[in-house]
């Protein structure tokens, strides 16, 4: 089965955020102006023969671009398809923790995500820190973006390099690093080579823009360490895909990437 690991099912508030607008610019996509309806991601999904896409939701510092609870829904319509990812608002520690527990335990959400380029902090801030504790405590994964960021918010604060320092406090955290790094894939290698518990994933990048040590990676050493992911609906899975075979992957390394490491760290 191949498990997207990183999309989302967008809201209007979402798809029309005016932090997006670089984006467009280059991807040549409008604004969305309704709302997109479920069976359209699952379509997209069956093109593409993806079985399961894990969807975010997504919390900013100003606004809830996507809510926990909207997320919770749209698993609601498609809940053999769709595998909820929870948000939290960082700079509220103790709602953070419980929104976590709640995300879990009541959502039955398989992870947690928070993108420092929201925030505009590196993931060692104080303020993620309680966040790490109630995902050990739940025993999700905490996925975040590393690497460079679309929108025109500073990168900085994405260098997977303040991954390892995360691992060193929390050995027992799931981390799972979205958008392979780039420019800086060297760094996420090393930290996921370093770290038995933390992973890389591949959205936001068609195959063709695999930097080579990500390949590398992949054929080598790292076979079980990265996987596959869209950023849906910024990249459809179908684009993903296109050239995956060509990777030079090993059948068992390629069922790896394409959705049993993702199976095995989300506990699918």
């Amino acid at each position: 089965m191949i498990i997207d690991a990183w999309g989302q099912h967008p809201t209007l508030r979402h798809g029309q955020d005016p932090i997006f607008d670089s984006l467009r610019r280059w991807s040549k996509i409008a604004a969305p102006a309704e709302q997109l309806p479920v069976a359209a991601t699952i379509a997209a999904m069956d093109r593409a023969g993806v079985g399961k896409m894990l969807i975010s939701a997504w919390v900013a510092p100003r606004n809830i671009m996507i809510s926990n609870d909207e997320v919770a829904s749209f698993v609601a319509e498609a809940p053999d398809r769709l595998i909820g990812v929870g948000s939290v608002d960082i700079s509220r520690p103790v709602e953070a923790v419980l929104e976590v527990r709640r995300c879990v335990r009541d959502l039955g959400f398989k992870a947690i995500r928070v993108l420092p380029w929201l925030w505009e902090v590196p993931p060692t801030d104080r303020r993620f820190y309680p966040v790490y504790v109630a995902c050990v405590e739940e025993a999700v994964p905490f996925c975040t973006q590393i690497g460079h960021t679309g929108p025109l918010m500073p990168s900085e604060v994405g260098r997977p390099i303040y991954l390892d320092q995360v691992a060193l406090d929390f050995p027992d955290l799931v981390l799972v690093g979205g958008h392979i790094g780039y420019p800086w894939t060297d760094e996420a290698i090393a930290v996921a080579t370093k770290h038995e518990n933390v992973y890389i994933d591949t959205s936001a990048y068609i195959v063709k823009r695999y930097p080579q040590p990500l390949l590398d990676y992949l054929r080598g050493h790292g076979s079980a360490k990265v996987m596959f992911g869209t950023n849906y609906p910024m990249i459809l899975p179908e684009k993903a895909l296109v050239g995956v075979e060509e990777i030079g992957l090993t059948d068992p390394n390629l069922k790896m990437f394409l959705g049993g490491t993702a199976a095995r760290v989300f506990r699918l």
